[in-house]
């Protein structure tokens, strides 16, 4: 049973990805995205409480997760300090969701020796998945081709609404196929082999035709300093990770470069910029936004609805977010946020240090996943600094993933987790982790029903949006992010929604 519901949630996330434009779409591939991972939290979180309610782990438990409750009460407290309209809790309980579901998925994943059968079944979904959409690639390469359509980094990746969106997915994913050629079954069959590379090399060429800097940065940052910690016992890793690199960029050459230059007179190849493509403003906003309650930040969504505080961000082109997560953490929730953040990263290191220590004395039989999920989420945190890897839909459902399995490796298996020991043994230990789970249920339940209310307000908002401030889309929770607004740009029935109870 729990094989299937894994390898569900597994497949459901990534297709409703990767393949959004060939499912029917309820409120656009975005939205629907947002939809899928606040439904999943929820469900996730209150499965999460009720397995680790039990008396037999809850211990345990408390002290594997320990590390996430100041983060997520700094968020939380940010809810009750700056109350500001009906859609103020919505993200700050809805990050507090999100790295508390990945840290007791982690747990429970760990508890129950599932570590190695997950991870197994994240590379062989990733993979399939990621095979299928670079086969799909290619036909859309070859359609833009004969029709003479030169500009391919507008076509290509294709099924996101932007293509940095895609580059965080494959800031996750490409660090895990390398594992397909290590720990799956089939890694001595030849065919198999093929199709990794394959996939592997398409996927490097599409981040390299499409310039995608933070990701490829975020890549090589995350195998240089596996390399480093791991040592010998990433070589293997390293190898293969280096070897599709170099089939990226032979791919790169060769559908890029000399194919257009035969078909078309001229080579349009998209250059790696060497400025800050307009972040530096961003940036330089939202660490004047974060001094000003310092350390407590300007609150939820202030960096939607706040007076200006610097000139080149007035002289500049407005986004939902400041492109640097960290920055916007500490914008809208403080440099505590960020302090706390830093204390659970710490946590973290502590705690894979003491697993790194075990794989380079070669006893650990788990070091390949350990080394590959390191990499991915090495590459998505420094990603993270210079675009919204932790705020995009998808990005954050295929994060998810990762990082449950992730934390399922931060720590050993333990024996005195398994099997019996995980049931119930007494009346008062059945009813009080059932009351608990029912809190967890109702009060994220209670959230989600928010987050439906927010994405109505913000579809009525298009209409005046559209005709009055036209700034485009700008993603952030929702596809059109730049709402709510500050006040003089905020239609009066649209503030008297924000009041309103239904």
């Amino acid at each position: 049973m729990y094989s299937v519901f894994a390898h569900l949630i597994l497949a459901l996330s990534f297709c409703i990805v990767l393949f959004a434009d060939f499912i029917p779409s309820y409120a656009g591939s975005y939205a629907d995205q947002r939809l899928c991972l606040s439904l999943l939290l929820v469900a996730l979180v209150s499965l999460g409480v009720f397995r680790v309610s039990r008396p037999q782990i809850k211990t345990a438990a408390l002290s594997d997760v320990w590390p996430f409750f100041p983060f997520i009460f700094i968020l939380c407290l940010s809810v009750f300090a700056y109350p500001q309209g009906e859609f103020f809790l919505v993200e700050p309980v809805f990050y507090s969701l999100y790295v508390l579901t990945f840290g007791l998925t982690g747990f429970v994943i760990r508890a129950q020796s599932r570590s190695n059968e997950t991870a197994n079944a994240l590379v062989l979904i990733a993979l399939i998945s990621c095979f299928f959409y670079a086969m799909i690639t290619v036909m859309v390469y070859l359609f833009a081709v004969t029709d003479n359509f030169s500009q391919l980094d507008q076509m290509i990746p294709w099924g996101f609404v932007n293509i940095r969106y895609w580059s965080h997915i494959a800031t996750w994913v490409v660090p895990l196929f390398p594992l397909a050629l290590i720990v799956l079954p089939w890694s001595g069959n030849r065919l198999w082999r093929v199709g990794v590379t394959i996939t592997a090399a398409l996927w490097w060429w599409v981040l390299l035709l499409s310039s995608s800097r933070g990701s490829i940065i975020g890549l090589l940052a995350g195998a240089i300093l596996v390399w480093i910690f791991f040592g010998r016992a990433a070589l293997p890793w390293v190898k293969l990770f280096t070897r599709f690199l170099i089939y990226g960029l032979v791919a790169w050459l060769l559908l890029s470069v000399v194919i257009p230059g035969v078909v078309f007179e001229s080579v349009e190849v998209r250059g790696i910029k060497g400025h800050s493509s307009g972040r530096l403003p961003l940036w330089l906003e939202a660490f004047s936004m974060s001094l000003q309650n310092f350390p407590f930040g300007m609150g939820p969504q202030s960096w939607l609805t706040h007076d200006v505080l610097t000139d080149a961000y007035q002289n500049s082109k407005k986004f939902a977010h400041p492109h640097n997560m960290y920055l916007m953490w500490a914008a809208e929730y403080g440099w505590i946020a960020i302090a706390a953040l830093a204390f659970l990263c710490g946590v973290v290191l502590k705690r894979l240090w003491a697993r790194i220590k075990v794989v380079r004395s070669g006893e650990n039989e788990c070091a390949p996943y350990l080394i590959a999920l390191t990499a991915s989420v090495t590459a998505a945190v420094v990603h993270g600094g210079v675009s919204a890897v932790f705020l995009a839909p998808g990005s954050m459902l295929i994060g998810l993933c990762v990082l449950s399995v992730f934390w399922a490796f931060v720590r050993p298996e333990t024996a005195e987790l398994n099997g019996k020991q995980l049931a119930f043994k007494s009346t008062y230990g059945r009813y009080s982790g059932l009351i608990l789970t029912l809190a967890m249920a109702s009060a994220s339940s209670f959230w989600f029903c928010e987050v439906l209310k927010y994405r109505r307000a913000m579809a009525d908002d298009l209409t005046y949006y559209g005709q009055e401030v036209s700034l485009g889309q700008l993603p952030r929770f929702w596809l059109h992010g730049y709402y709510p607004r500050p006040d003089g740009q905020m239609p009066d029935e649209t503030l008297g929604v924000l009041t309103k109870p239904d």
